[in-house]
């Protein structure tokens, strides 16, 4: 209708091309689980997680302690901190070990279910988001604009919840239609804090500005300067960045020497830093695969 506002064009995320995104994820979902419970036990069950090099390990681990977050949640429904921490682990969960054709069902249902406990999380931290996620683009834009500082863990947990949420339903152009929308509140997180979380925010910009070409509405050189700072707020130690920007930048514009820069670099670093440790195993593990498969994308 003329003079309607016009909501952005959603960008295409097929399966395939989302597996990175899938393992940038542990980097900042176990961020909240120590907060919501206090003590020493749960600081130190977040640390052991995020400091875990053998990802089986935490599979086999996690369910019990997924459950009991899922208890406190429902348990105390209005509380910010308990429901980001049991969004986190779910999406966690789903991402690393609910992403193959088996497990299919069991991955929608947890990623409904960590949507569900970020916008609550996020509704419990400031009452103007309460609902916003259903209204039209622009006015959810105006609502973003009422979050403040004090509303950021909430506004990047429910934006990651969300992203998931999406690629889990990619064949499906409602679901892909949300996705200017997860792009508002990254950019809003950015507004508020550029280095929140060590640059995570514009990580996944950079990934999602980064899947398609400009003769189909991509903006890859954005979404390379958004991969450069997030390289340098990570100061190289999140070795997930290096493997999303060589995965979704580098093969786009079809940089063969950049690609296996980033790869090669990757591959040579420690993956044991404090609180990335697991993450970085992962991101190893994507940098092999694609290294080992590059002679069938890039065809010189």
């Amino acid at each position: 209708m003329a003079g309607m506002p016009t909501q952005p064009e959603p960008t295409t995320m097929s399966h395939t091309r989302c597996a990175t995104l899938l393992l940038l994820l542990p980097t900042l979902l176990l961020g909240g689980c120590a907060s919501l419970i206090g003590g020493r036990m749960a600081d130190n069950l977040a640390s052991a997680i995020a400091n875990q090099d053998d990802p089986a390990t935490v599979r086999d681990g996690l369910p019990a302690y997924l459950l009991m977050m899922d208890g406190l949640a429902e348990g105390d429904a209005d509380d910010a901190g308990t429901l980001m921490a049991a969004a986190r682990l779910n999406a966690l969960y789903a991402a690393v070990f609910l992403d193959g054709t088996a497990e299919a069902d069991r991955g929608l249902a947890m990623t409904d279910k960590a949507l569900r406990y970020a916008r609550r999380a996020l509704c419990a931290s400031e009452a103007a988001a309460c609902g916003m996620a259903e209204l039209p683009f622009e006015a959810f834009q105006q609502r973003l604009q009422q979050l403040d500082e004090d509303d950021l863990d909430a506004l990047f947990t429910a934006a990651q919840a969300w992203l998931l949420w999406i690629q889990r339903r990619s064949d499906d152009w409602s679901a892909l239609a949300d996705l200017p929308k997860v792009e508002a509140m990254l950019e809003r997180v950015i507004a508020l804090d550029d280095a929140y979380g060590d640059g995570q925010a514009h990580l996944y910009l950079g990934i999602l500005r980064s899947l398609r070409p400009p003769s189909l509405g991509g903006r890859p050189e954005q979404g390379r300067a958004h991969f450069e700072r997030a390289m340098a707020l990570s100061k190289g130690r999140d070795l997930a960045v290096p493997v999303a920007y060589a995965r979704y930048y580098a093969r786009l514009v079809y940089d063969r020497a950049l690609f296996q820069r980033l790869l090669e670099g990757v591959l040579a670093a420690d993956p044991h830093v404090p609180g990335l440790t697991f993450s970085n195993v992962l991101a190893q593990r994507e940098a092999r695969a694609l290294l080992r498969d590059a002679d069938d994308y890039f065809l010189d």
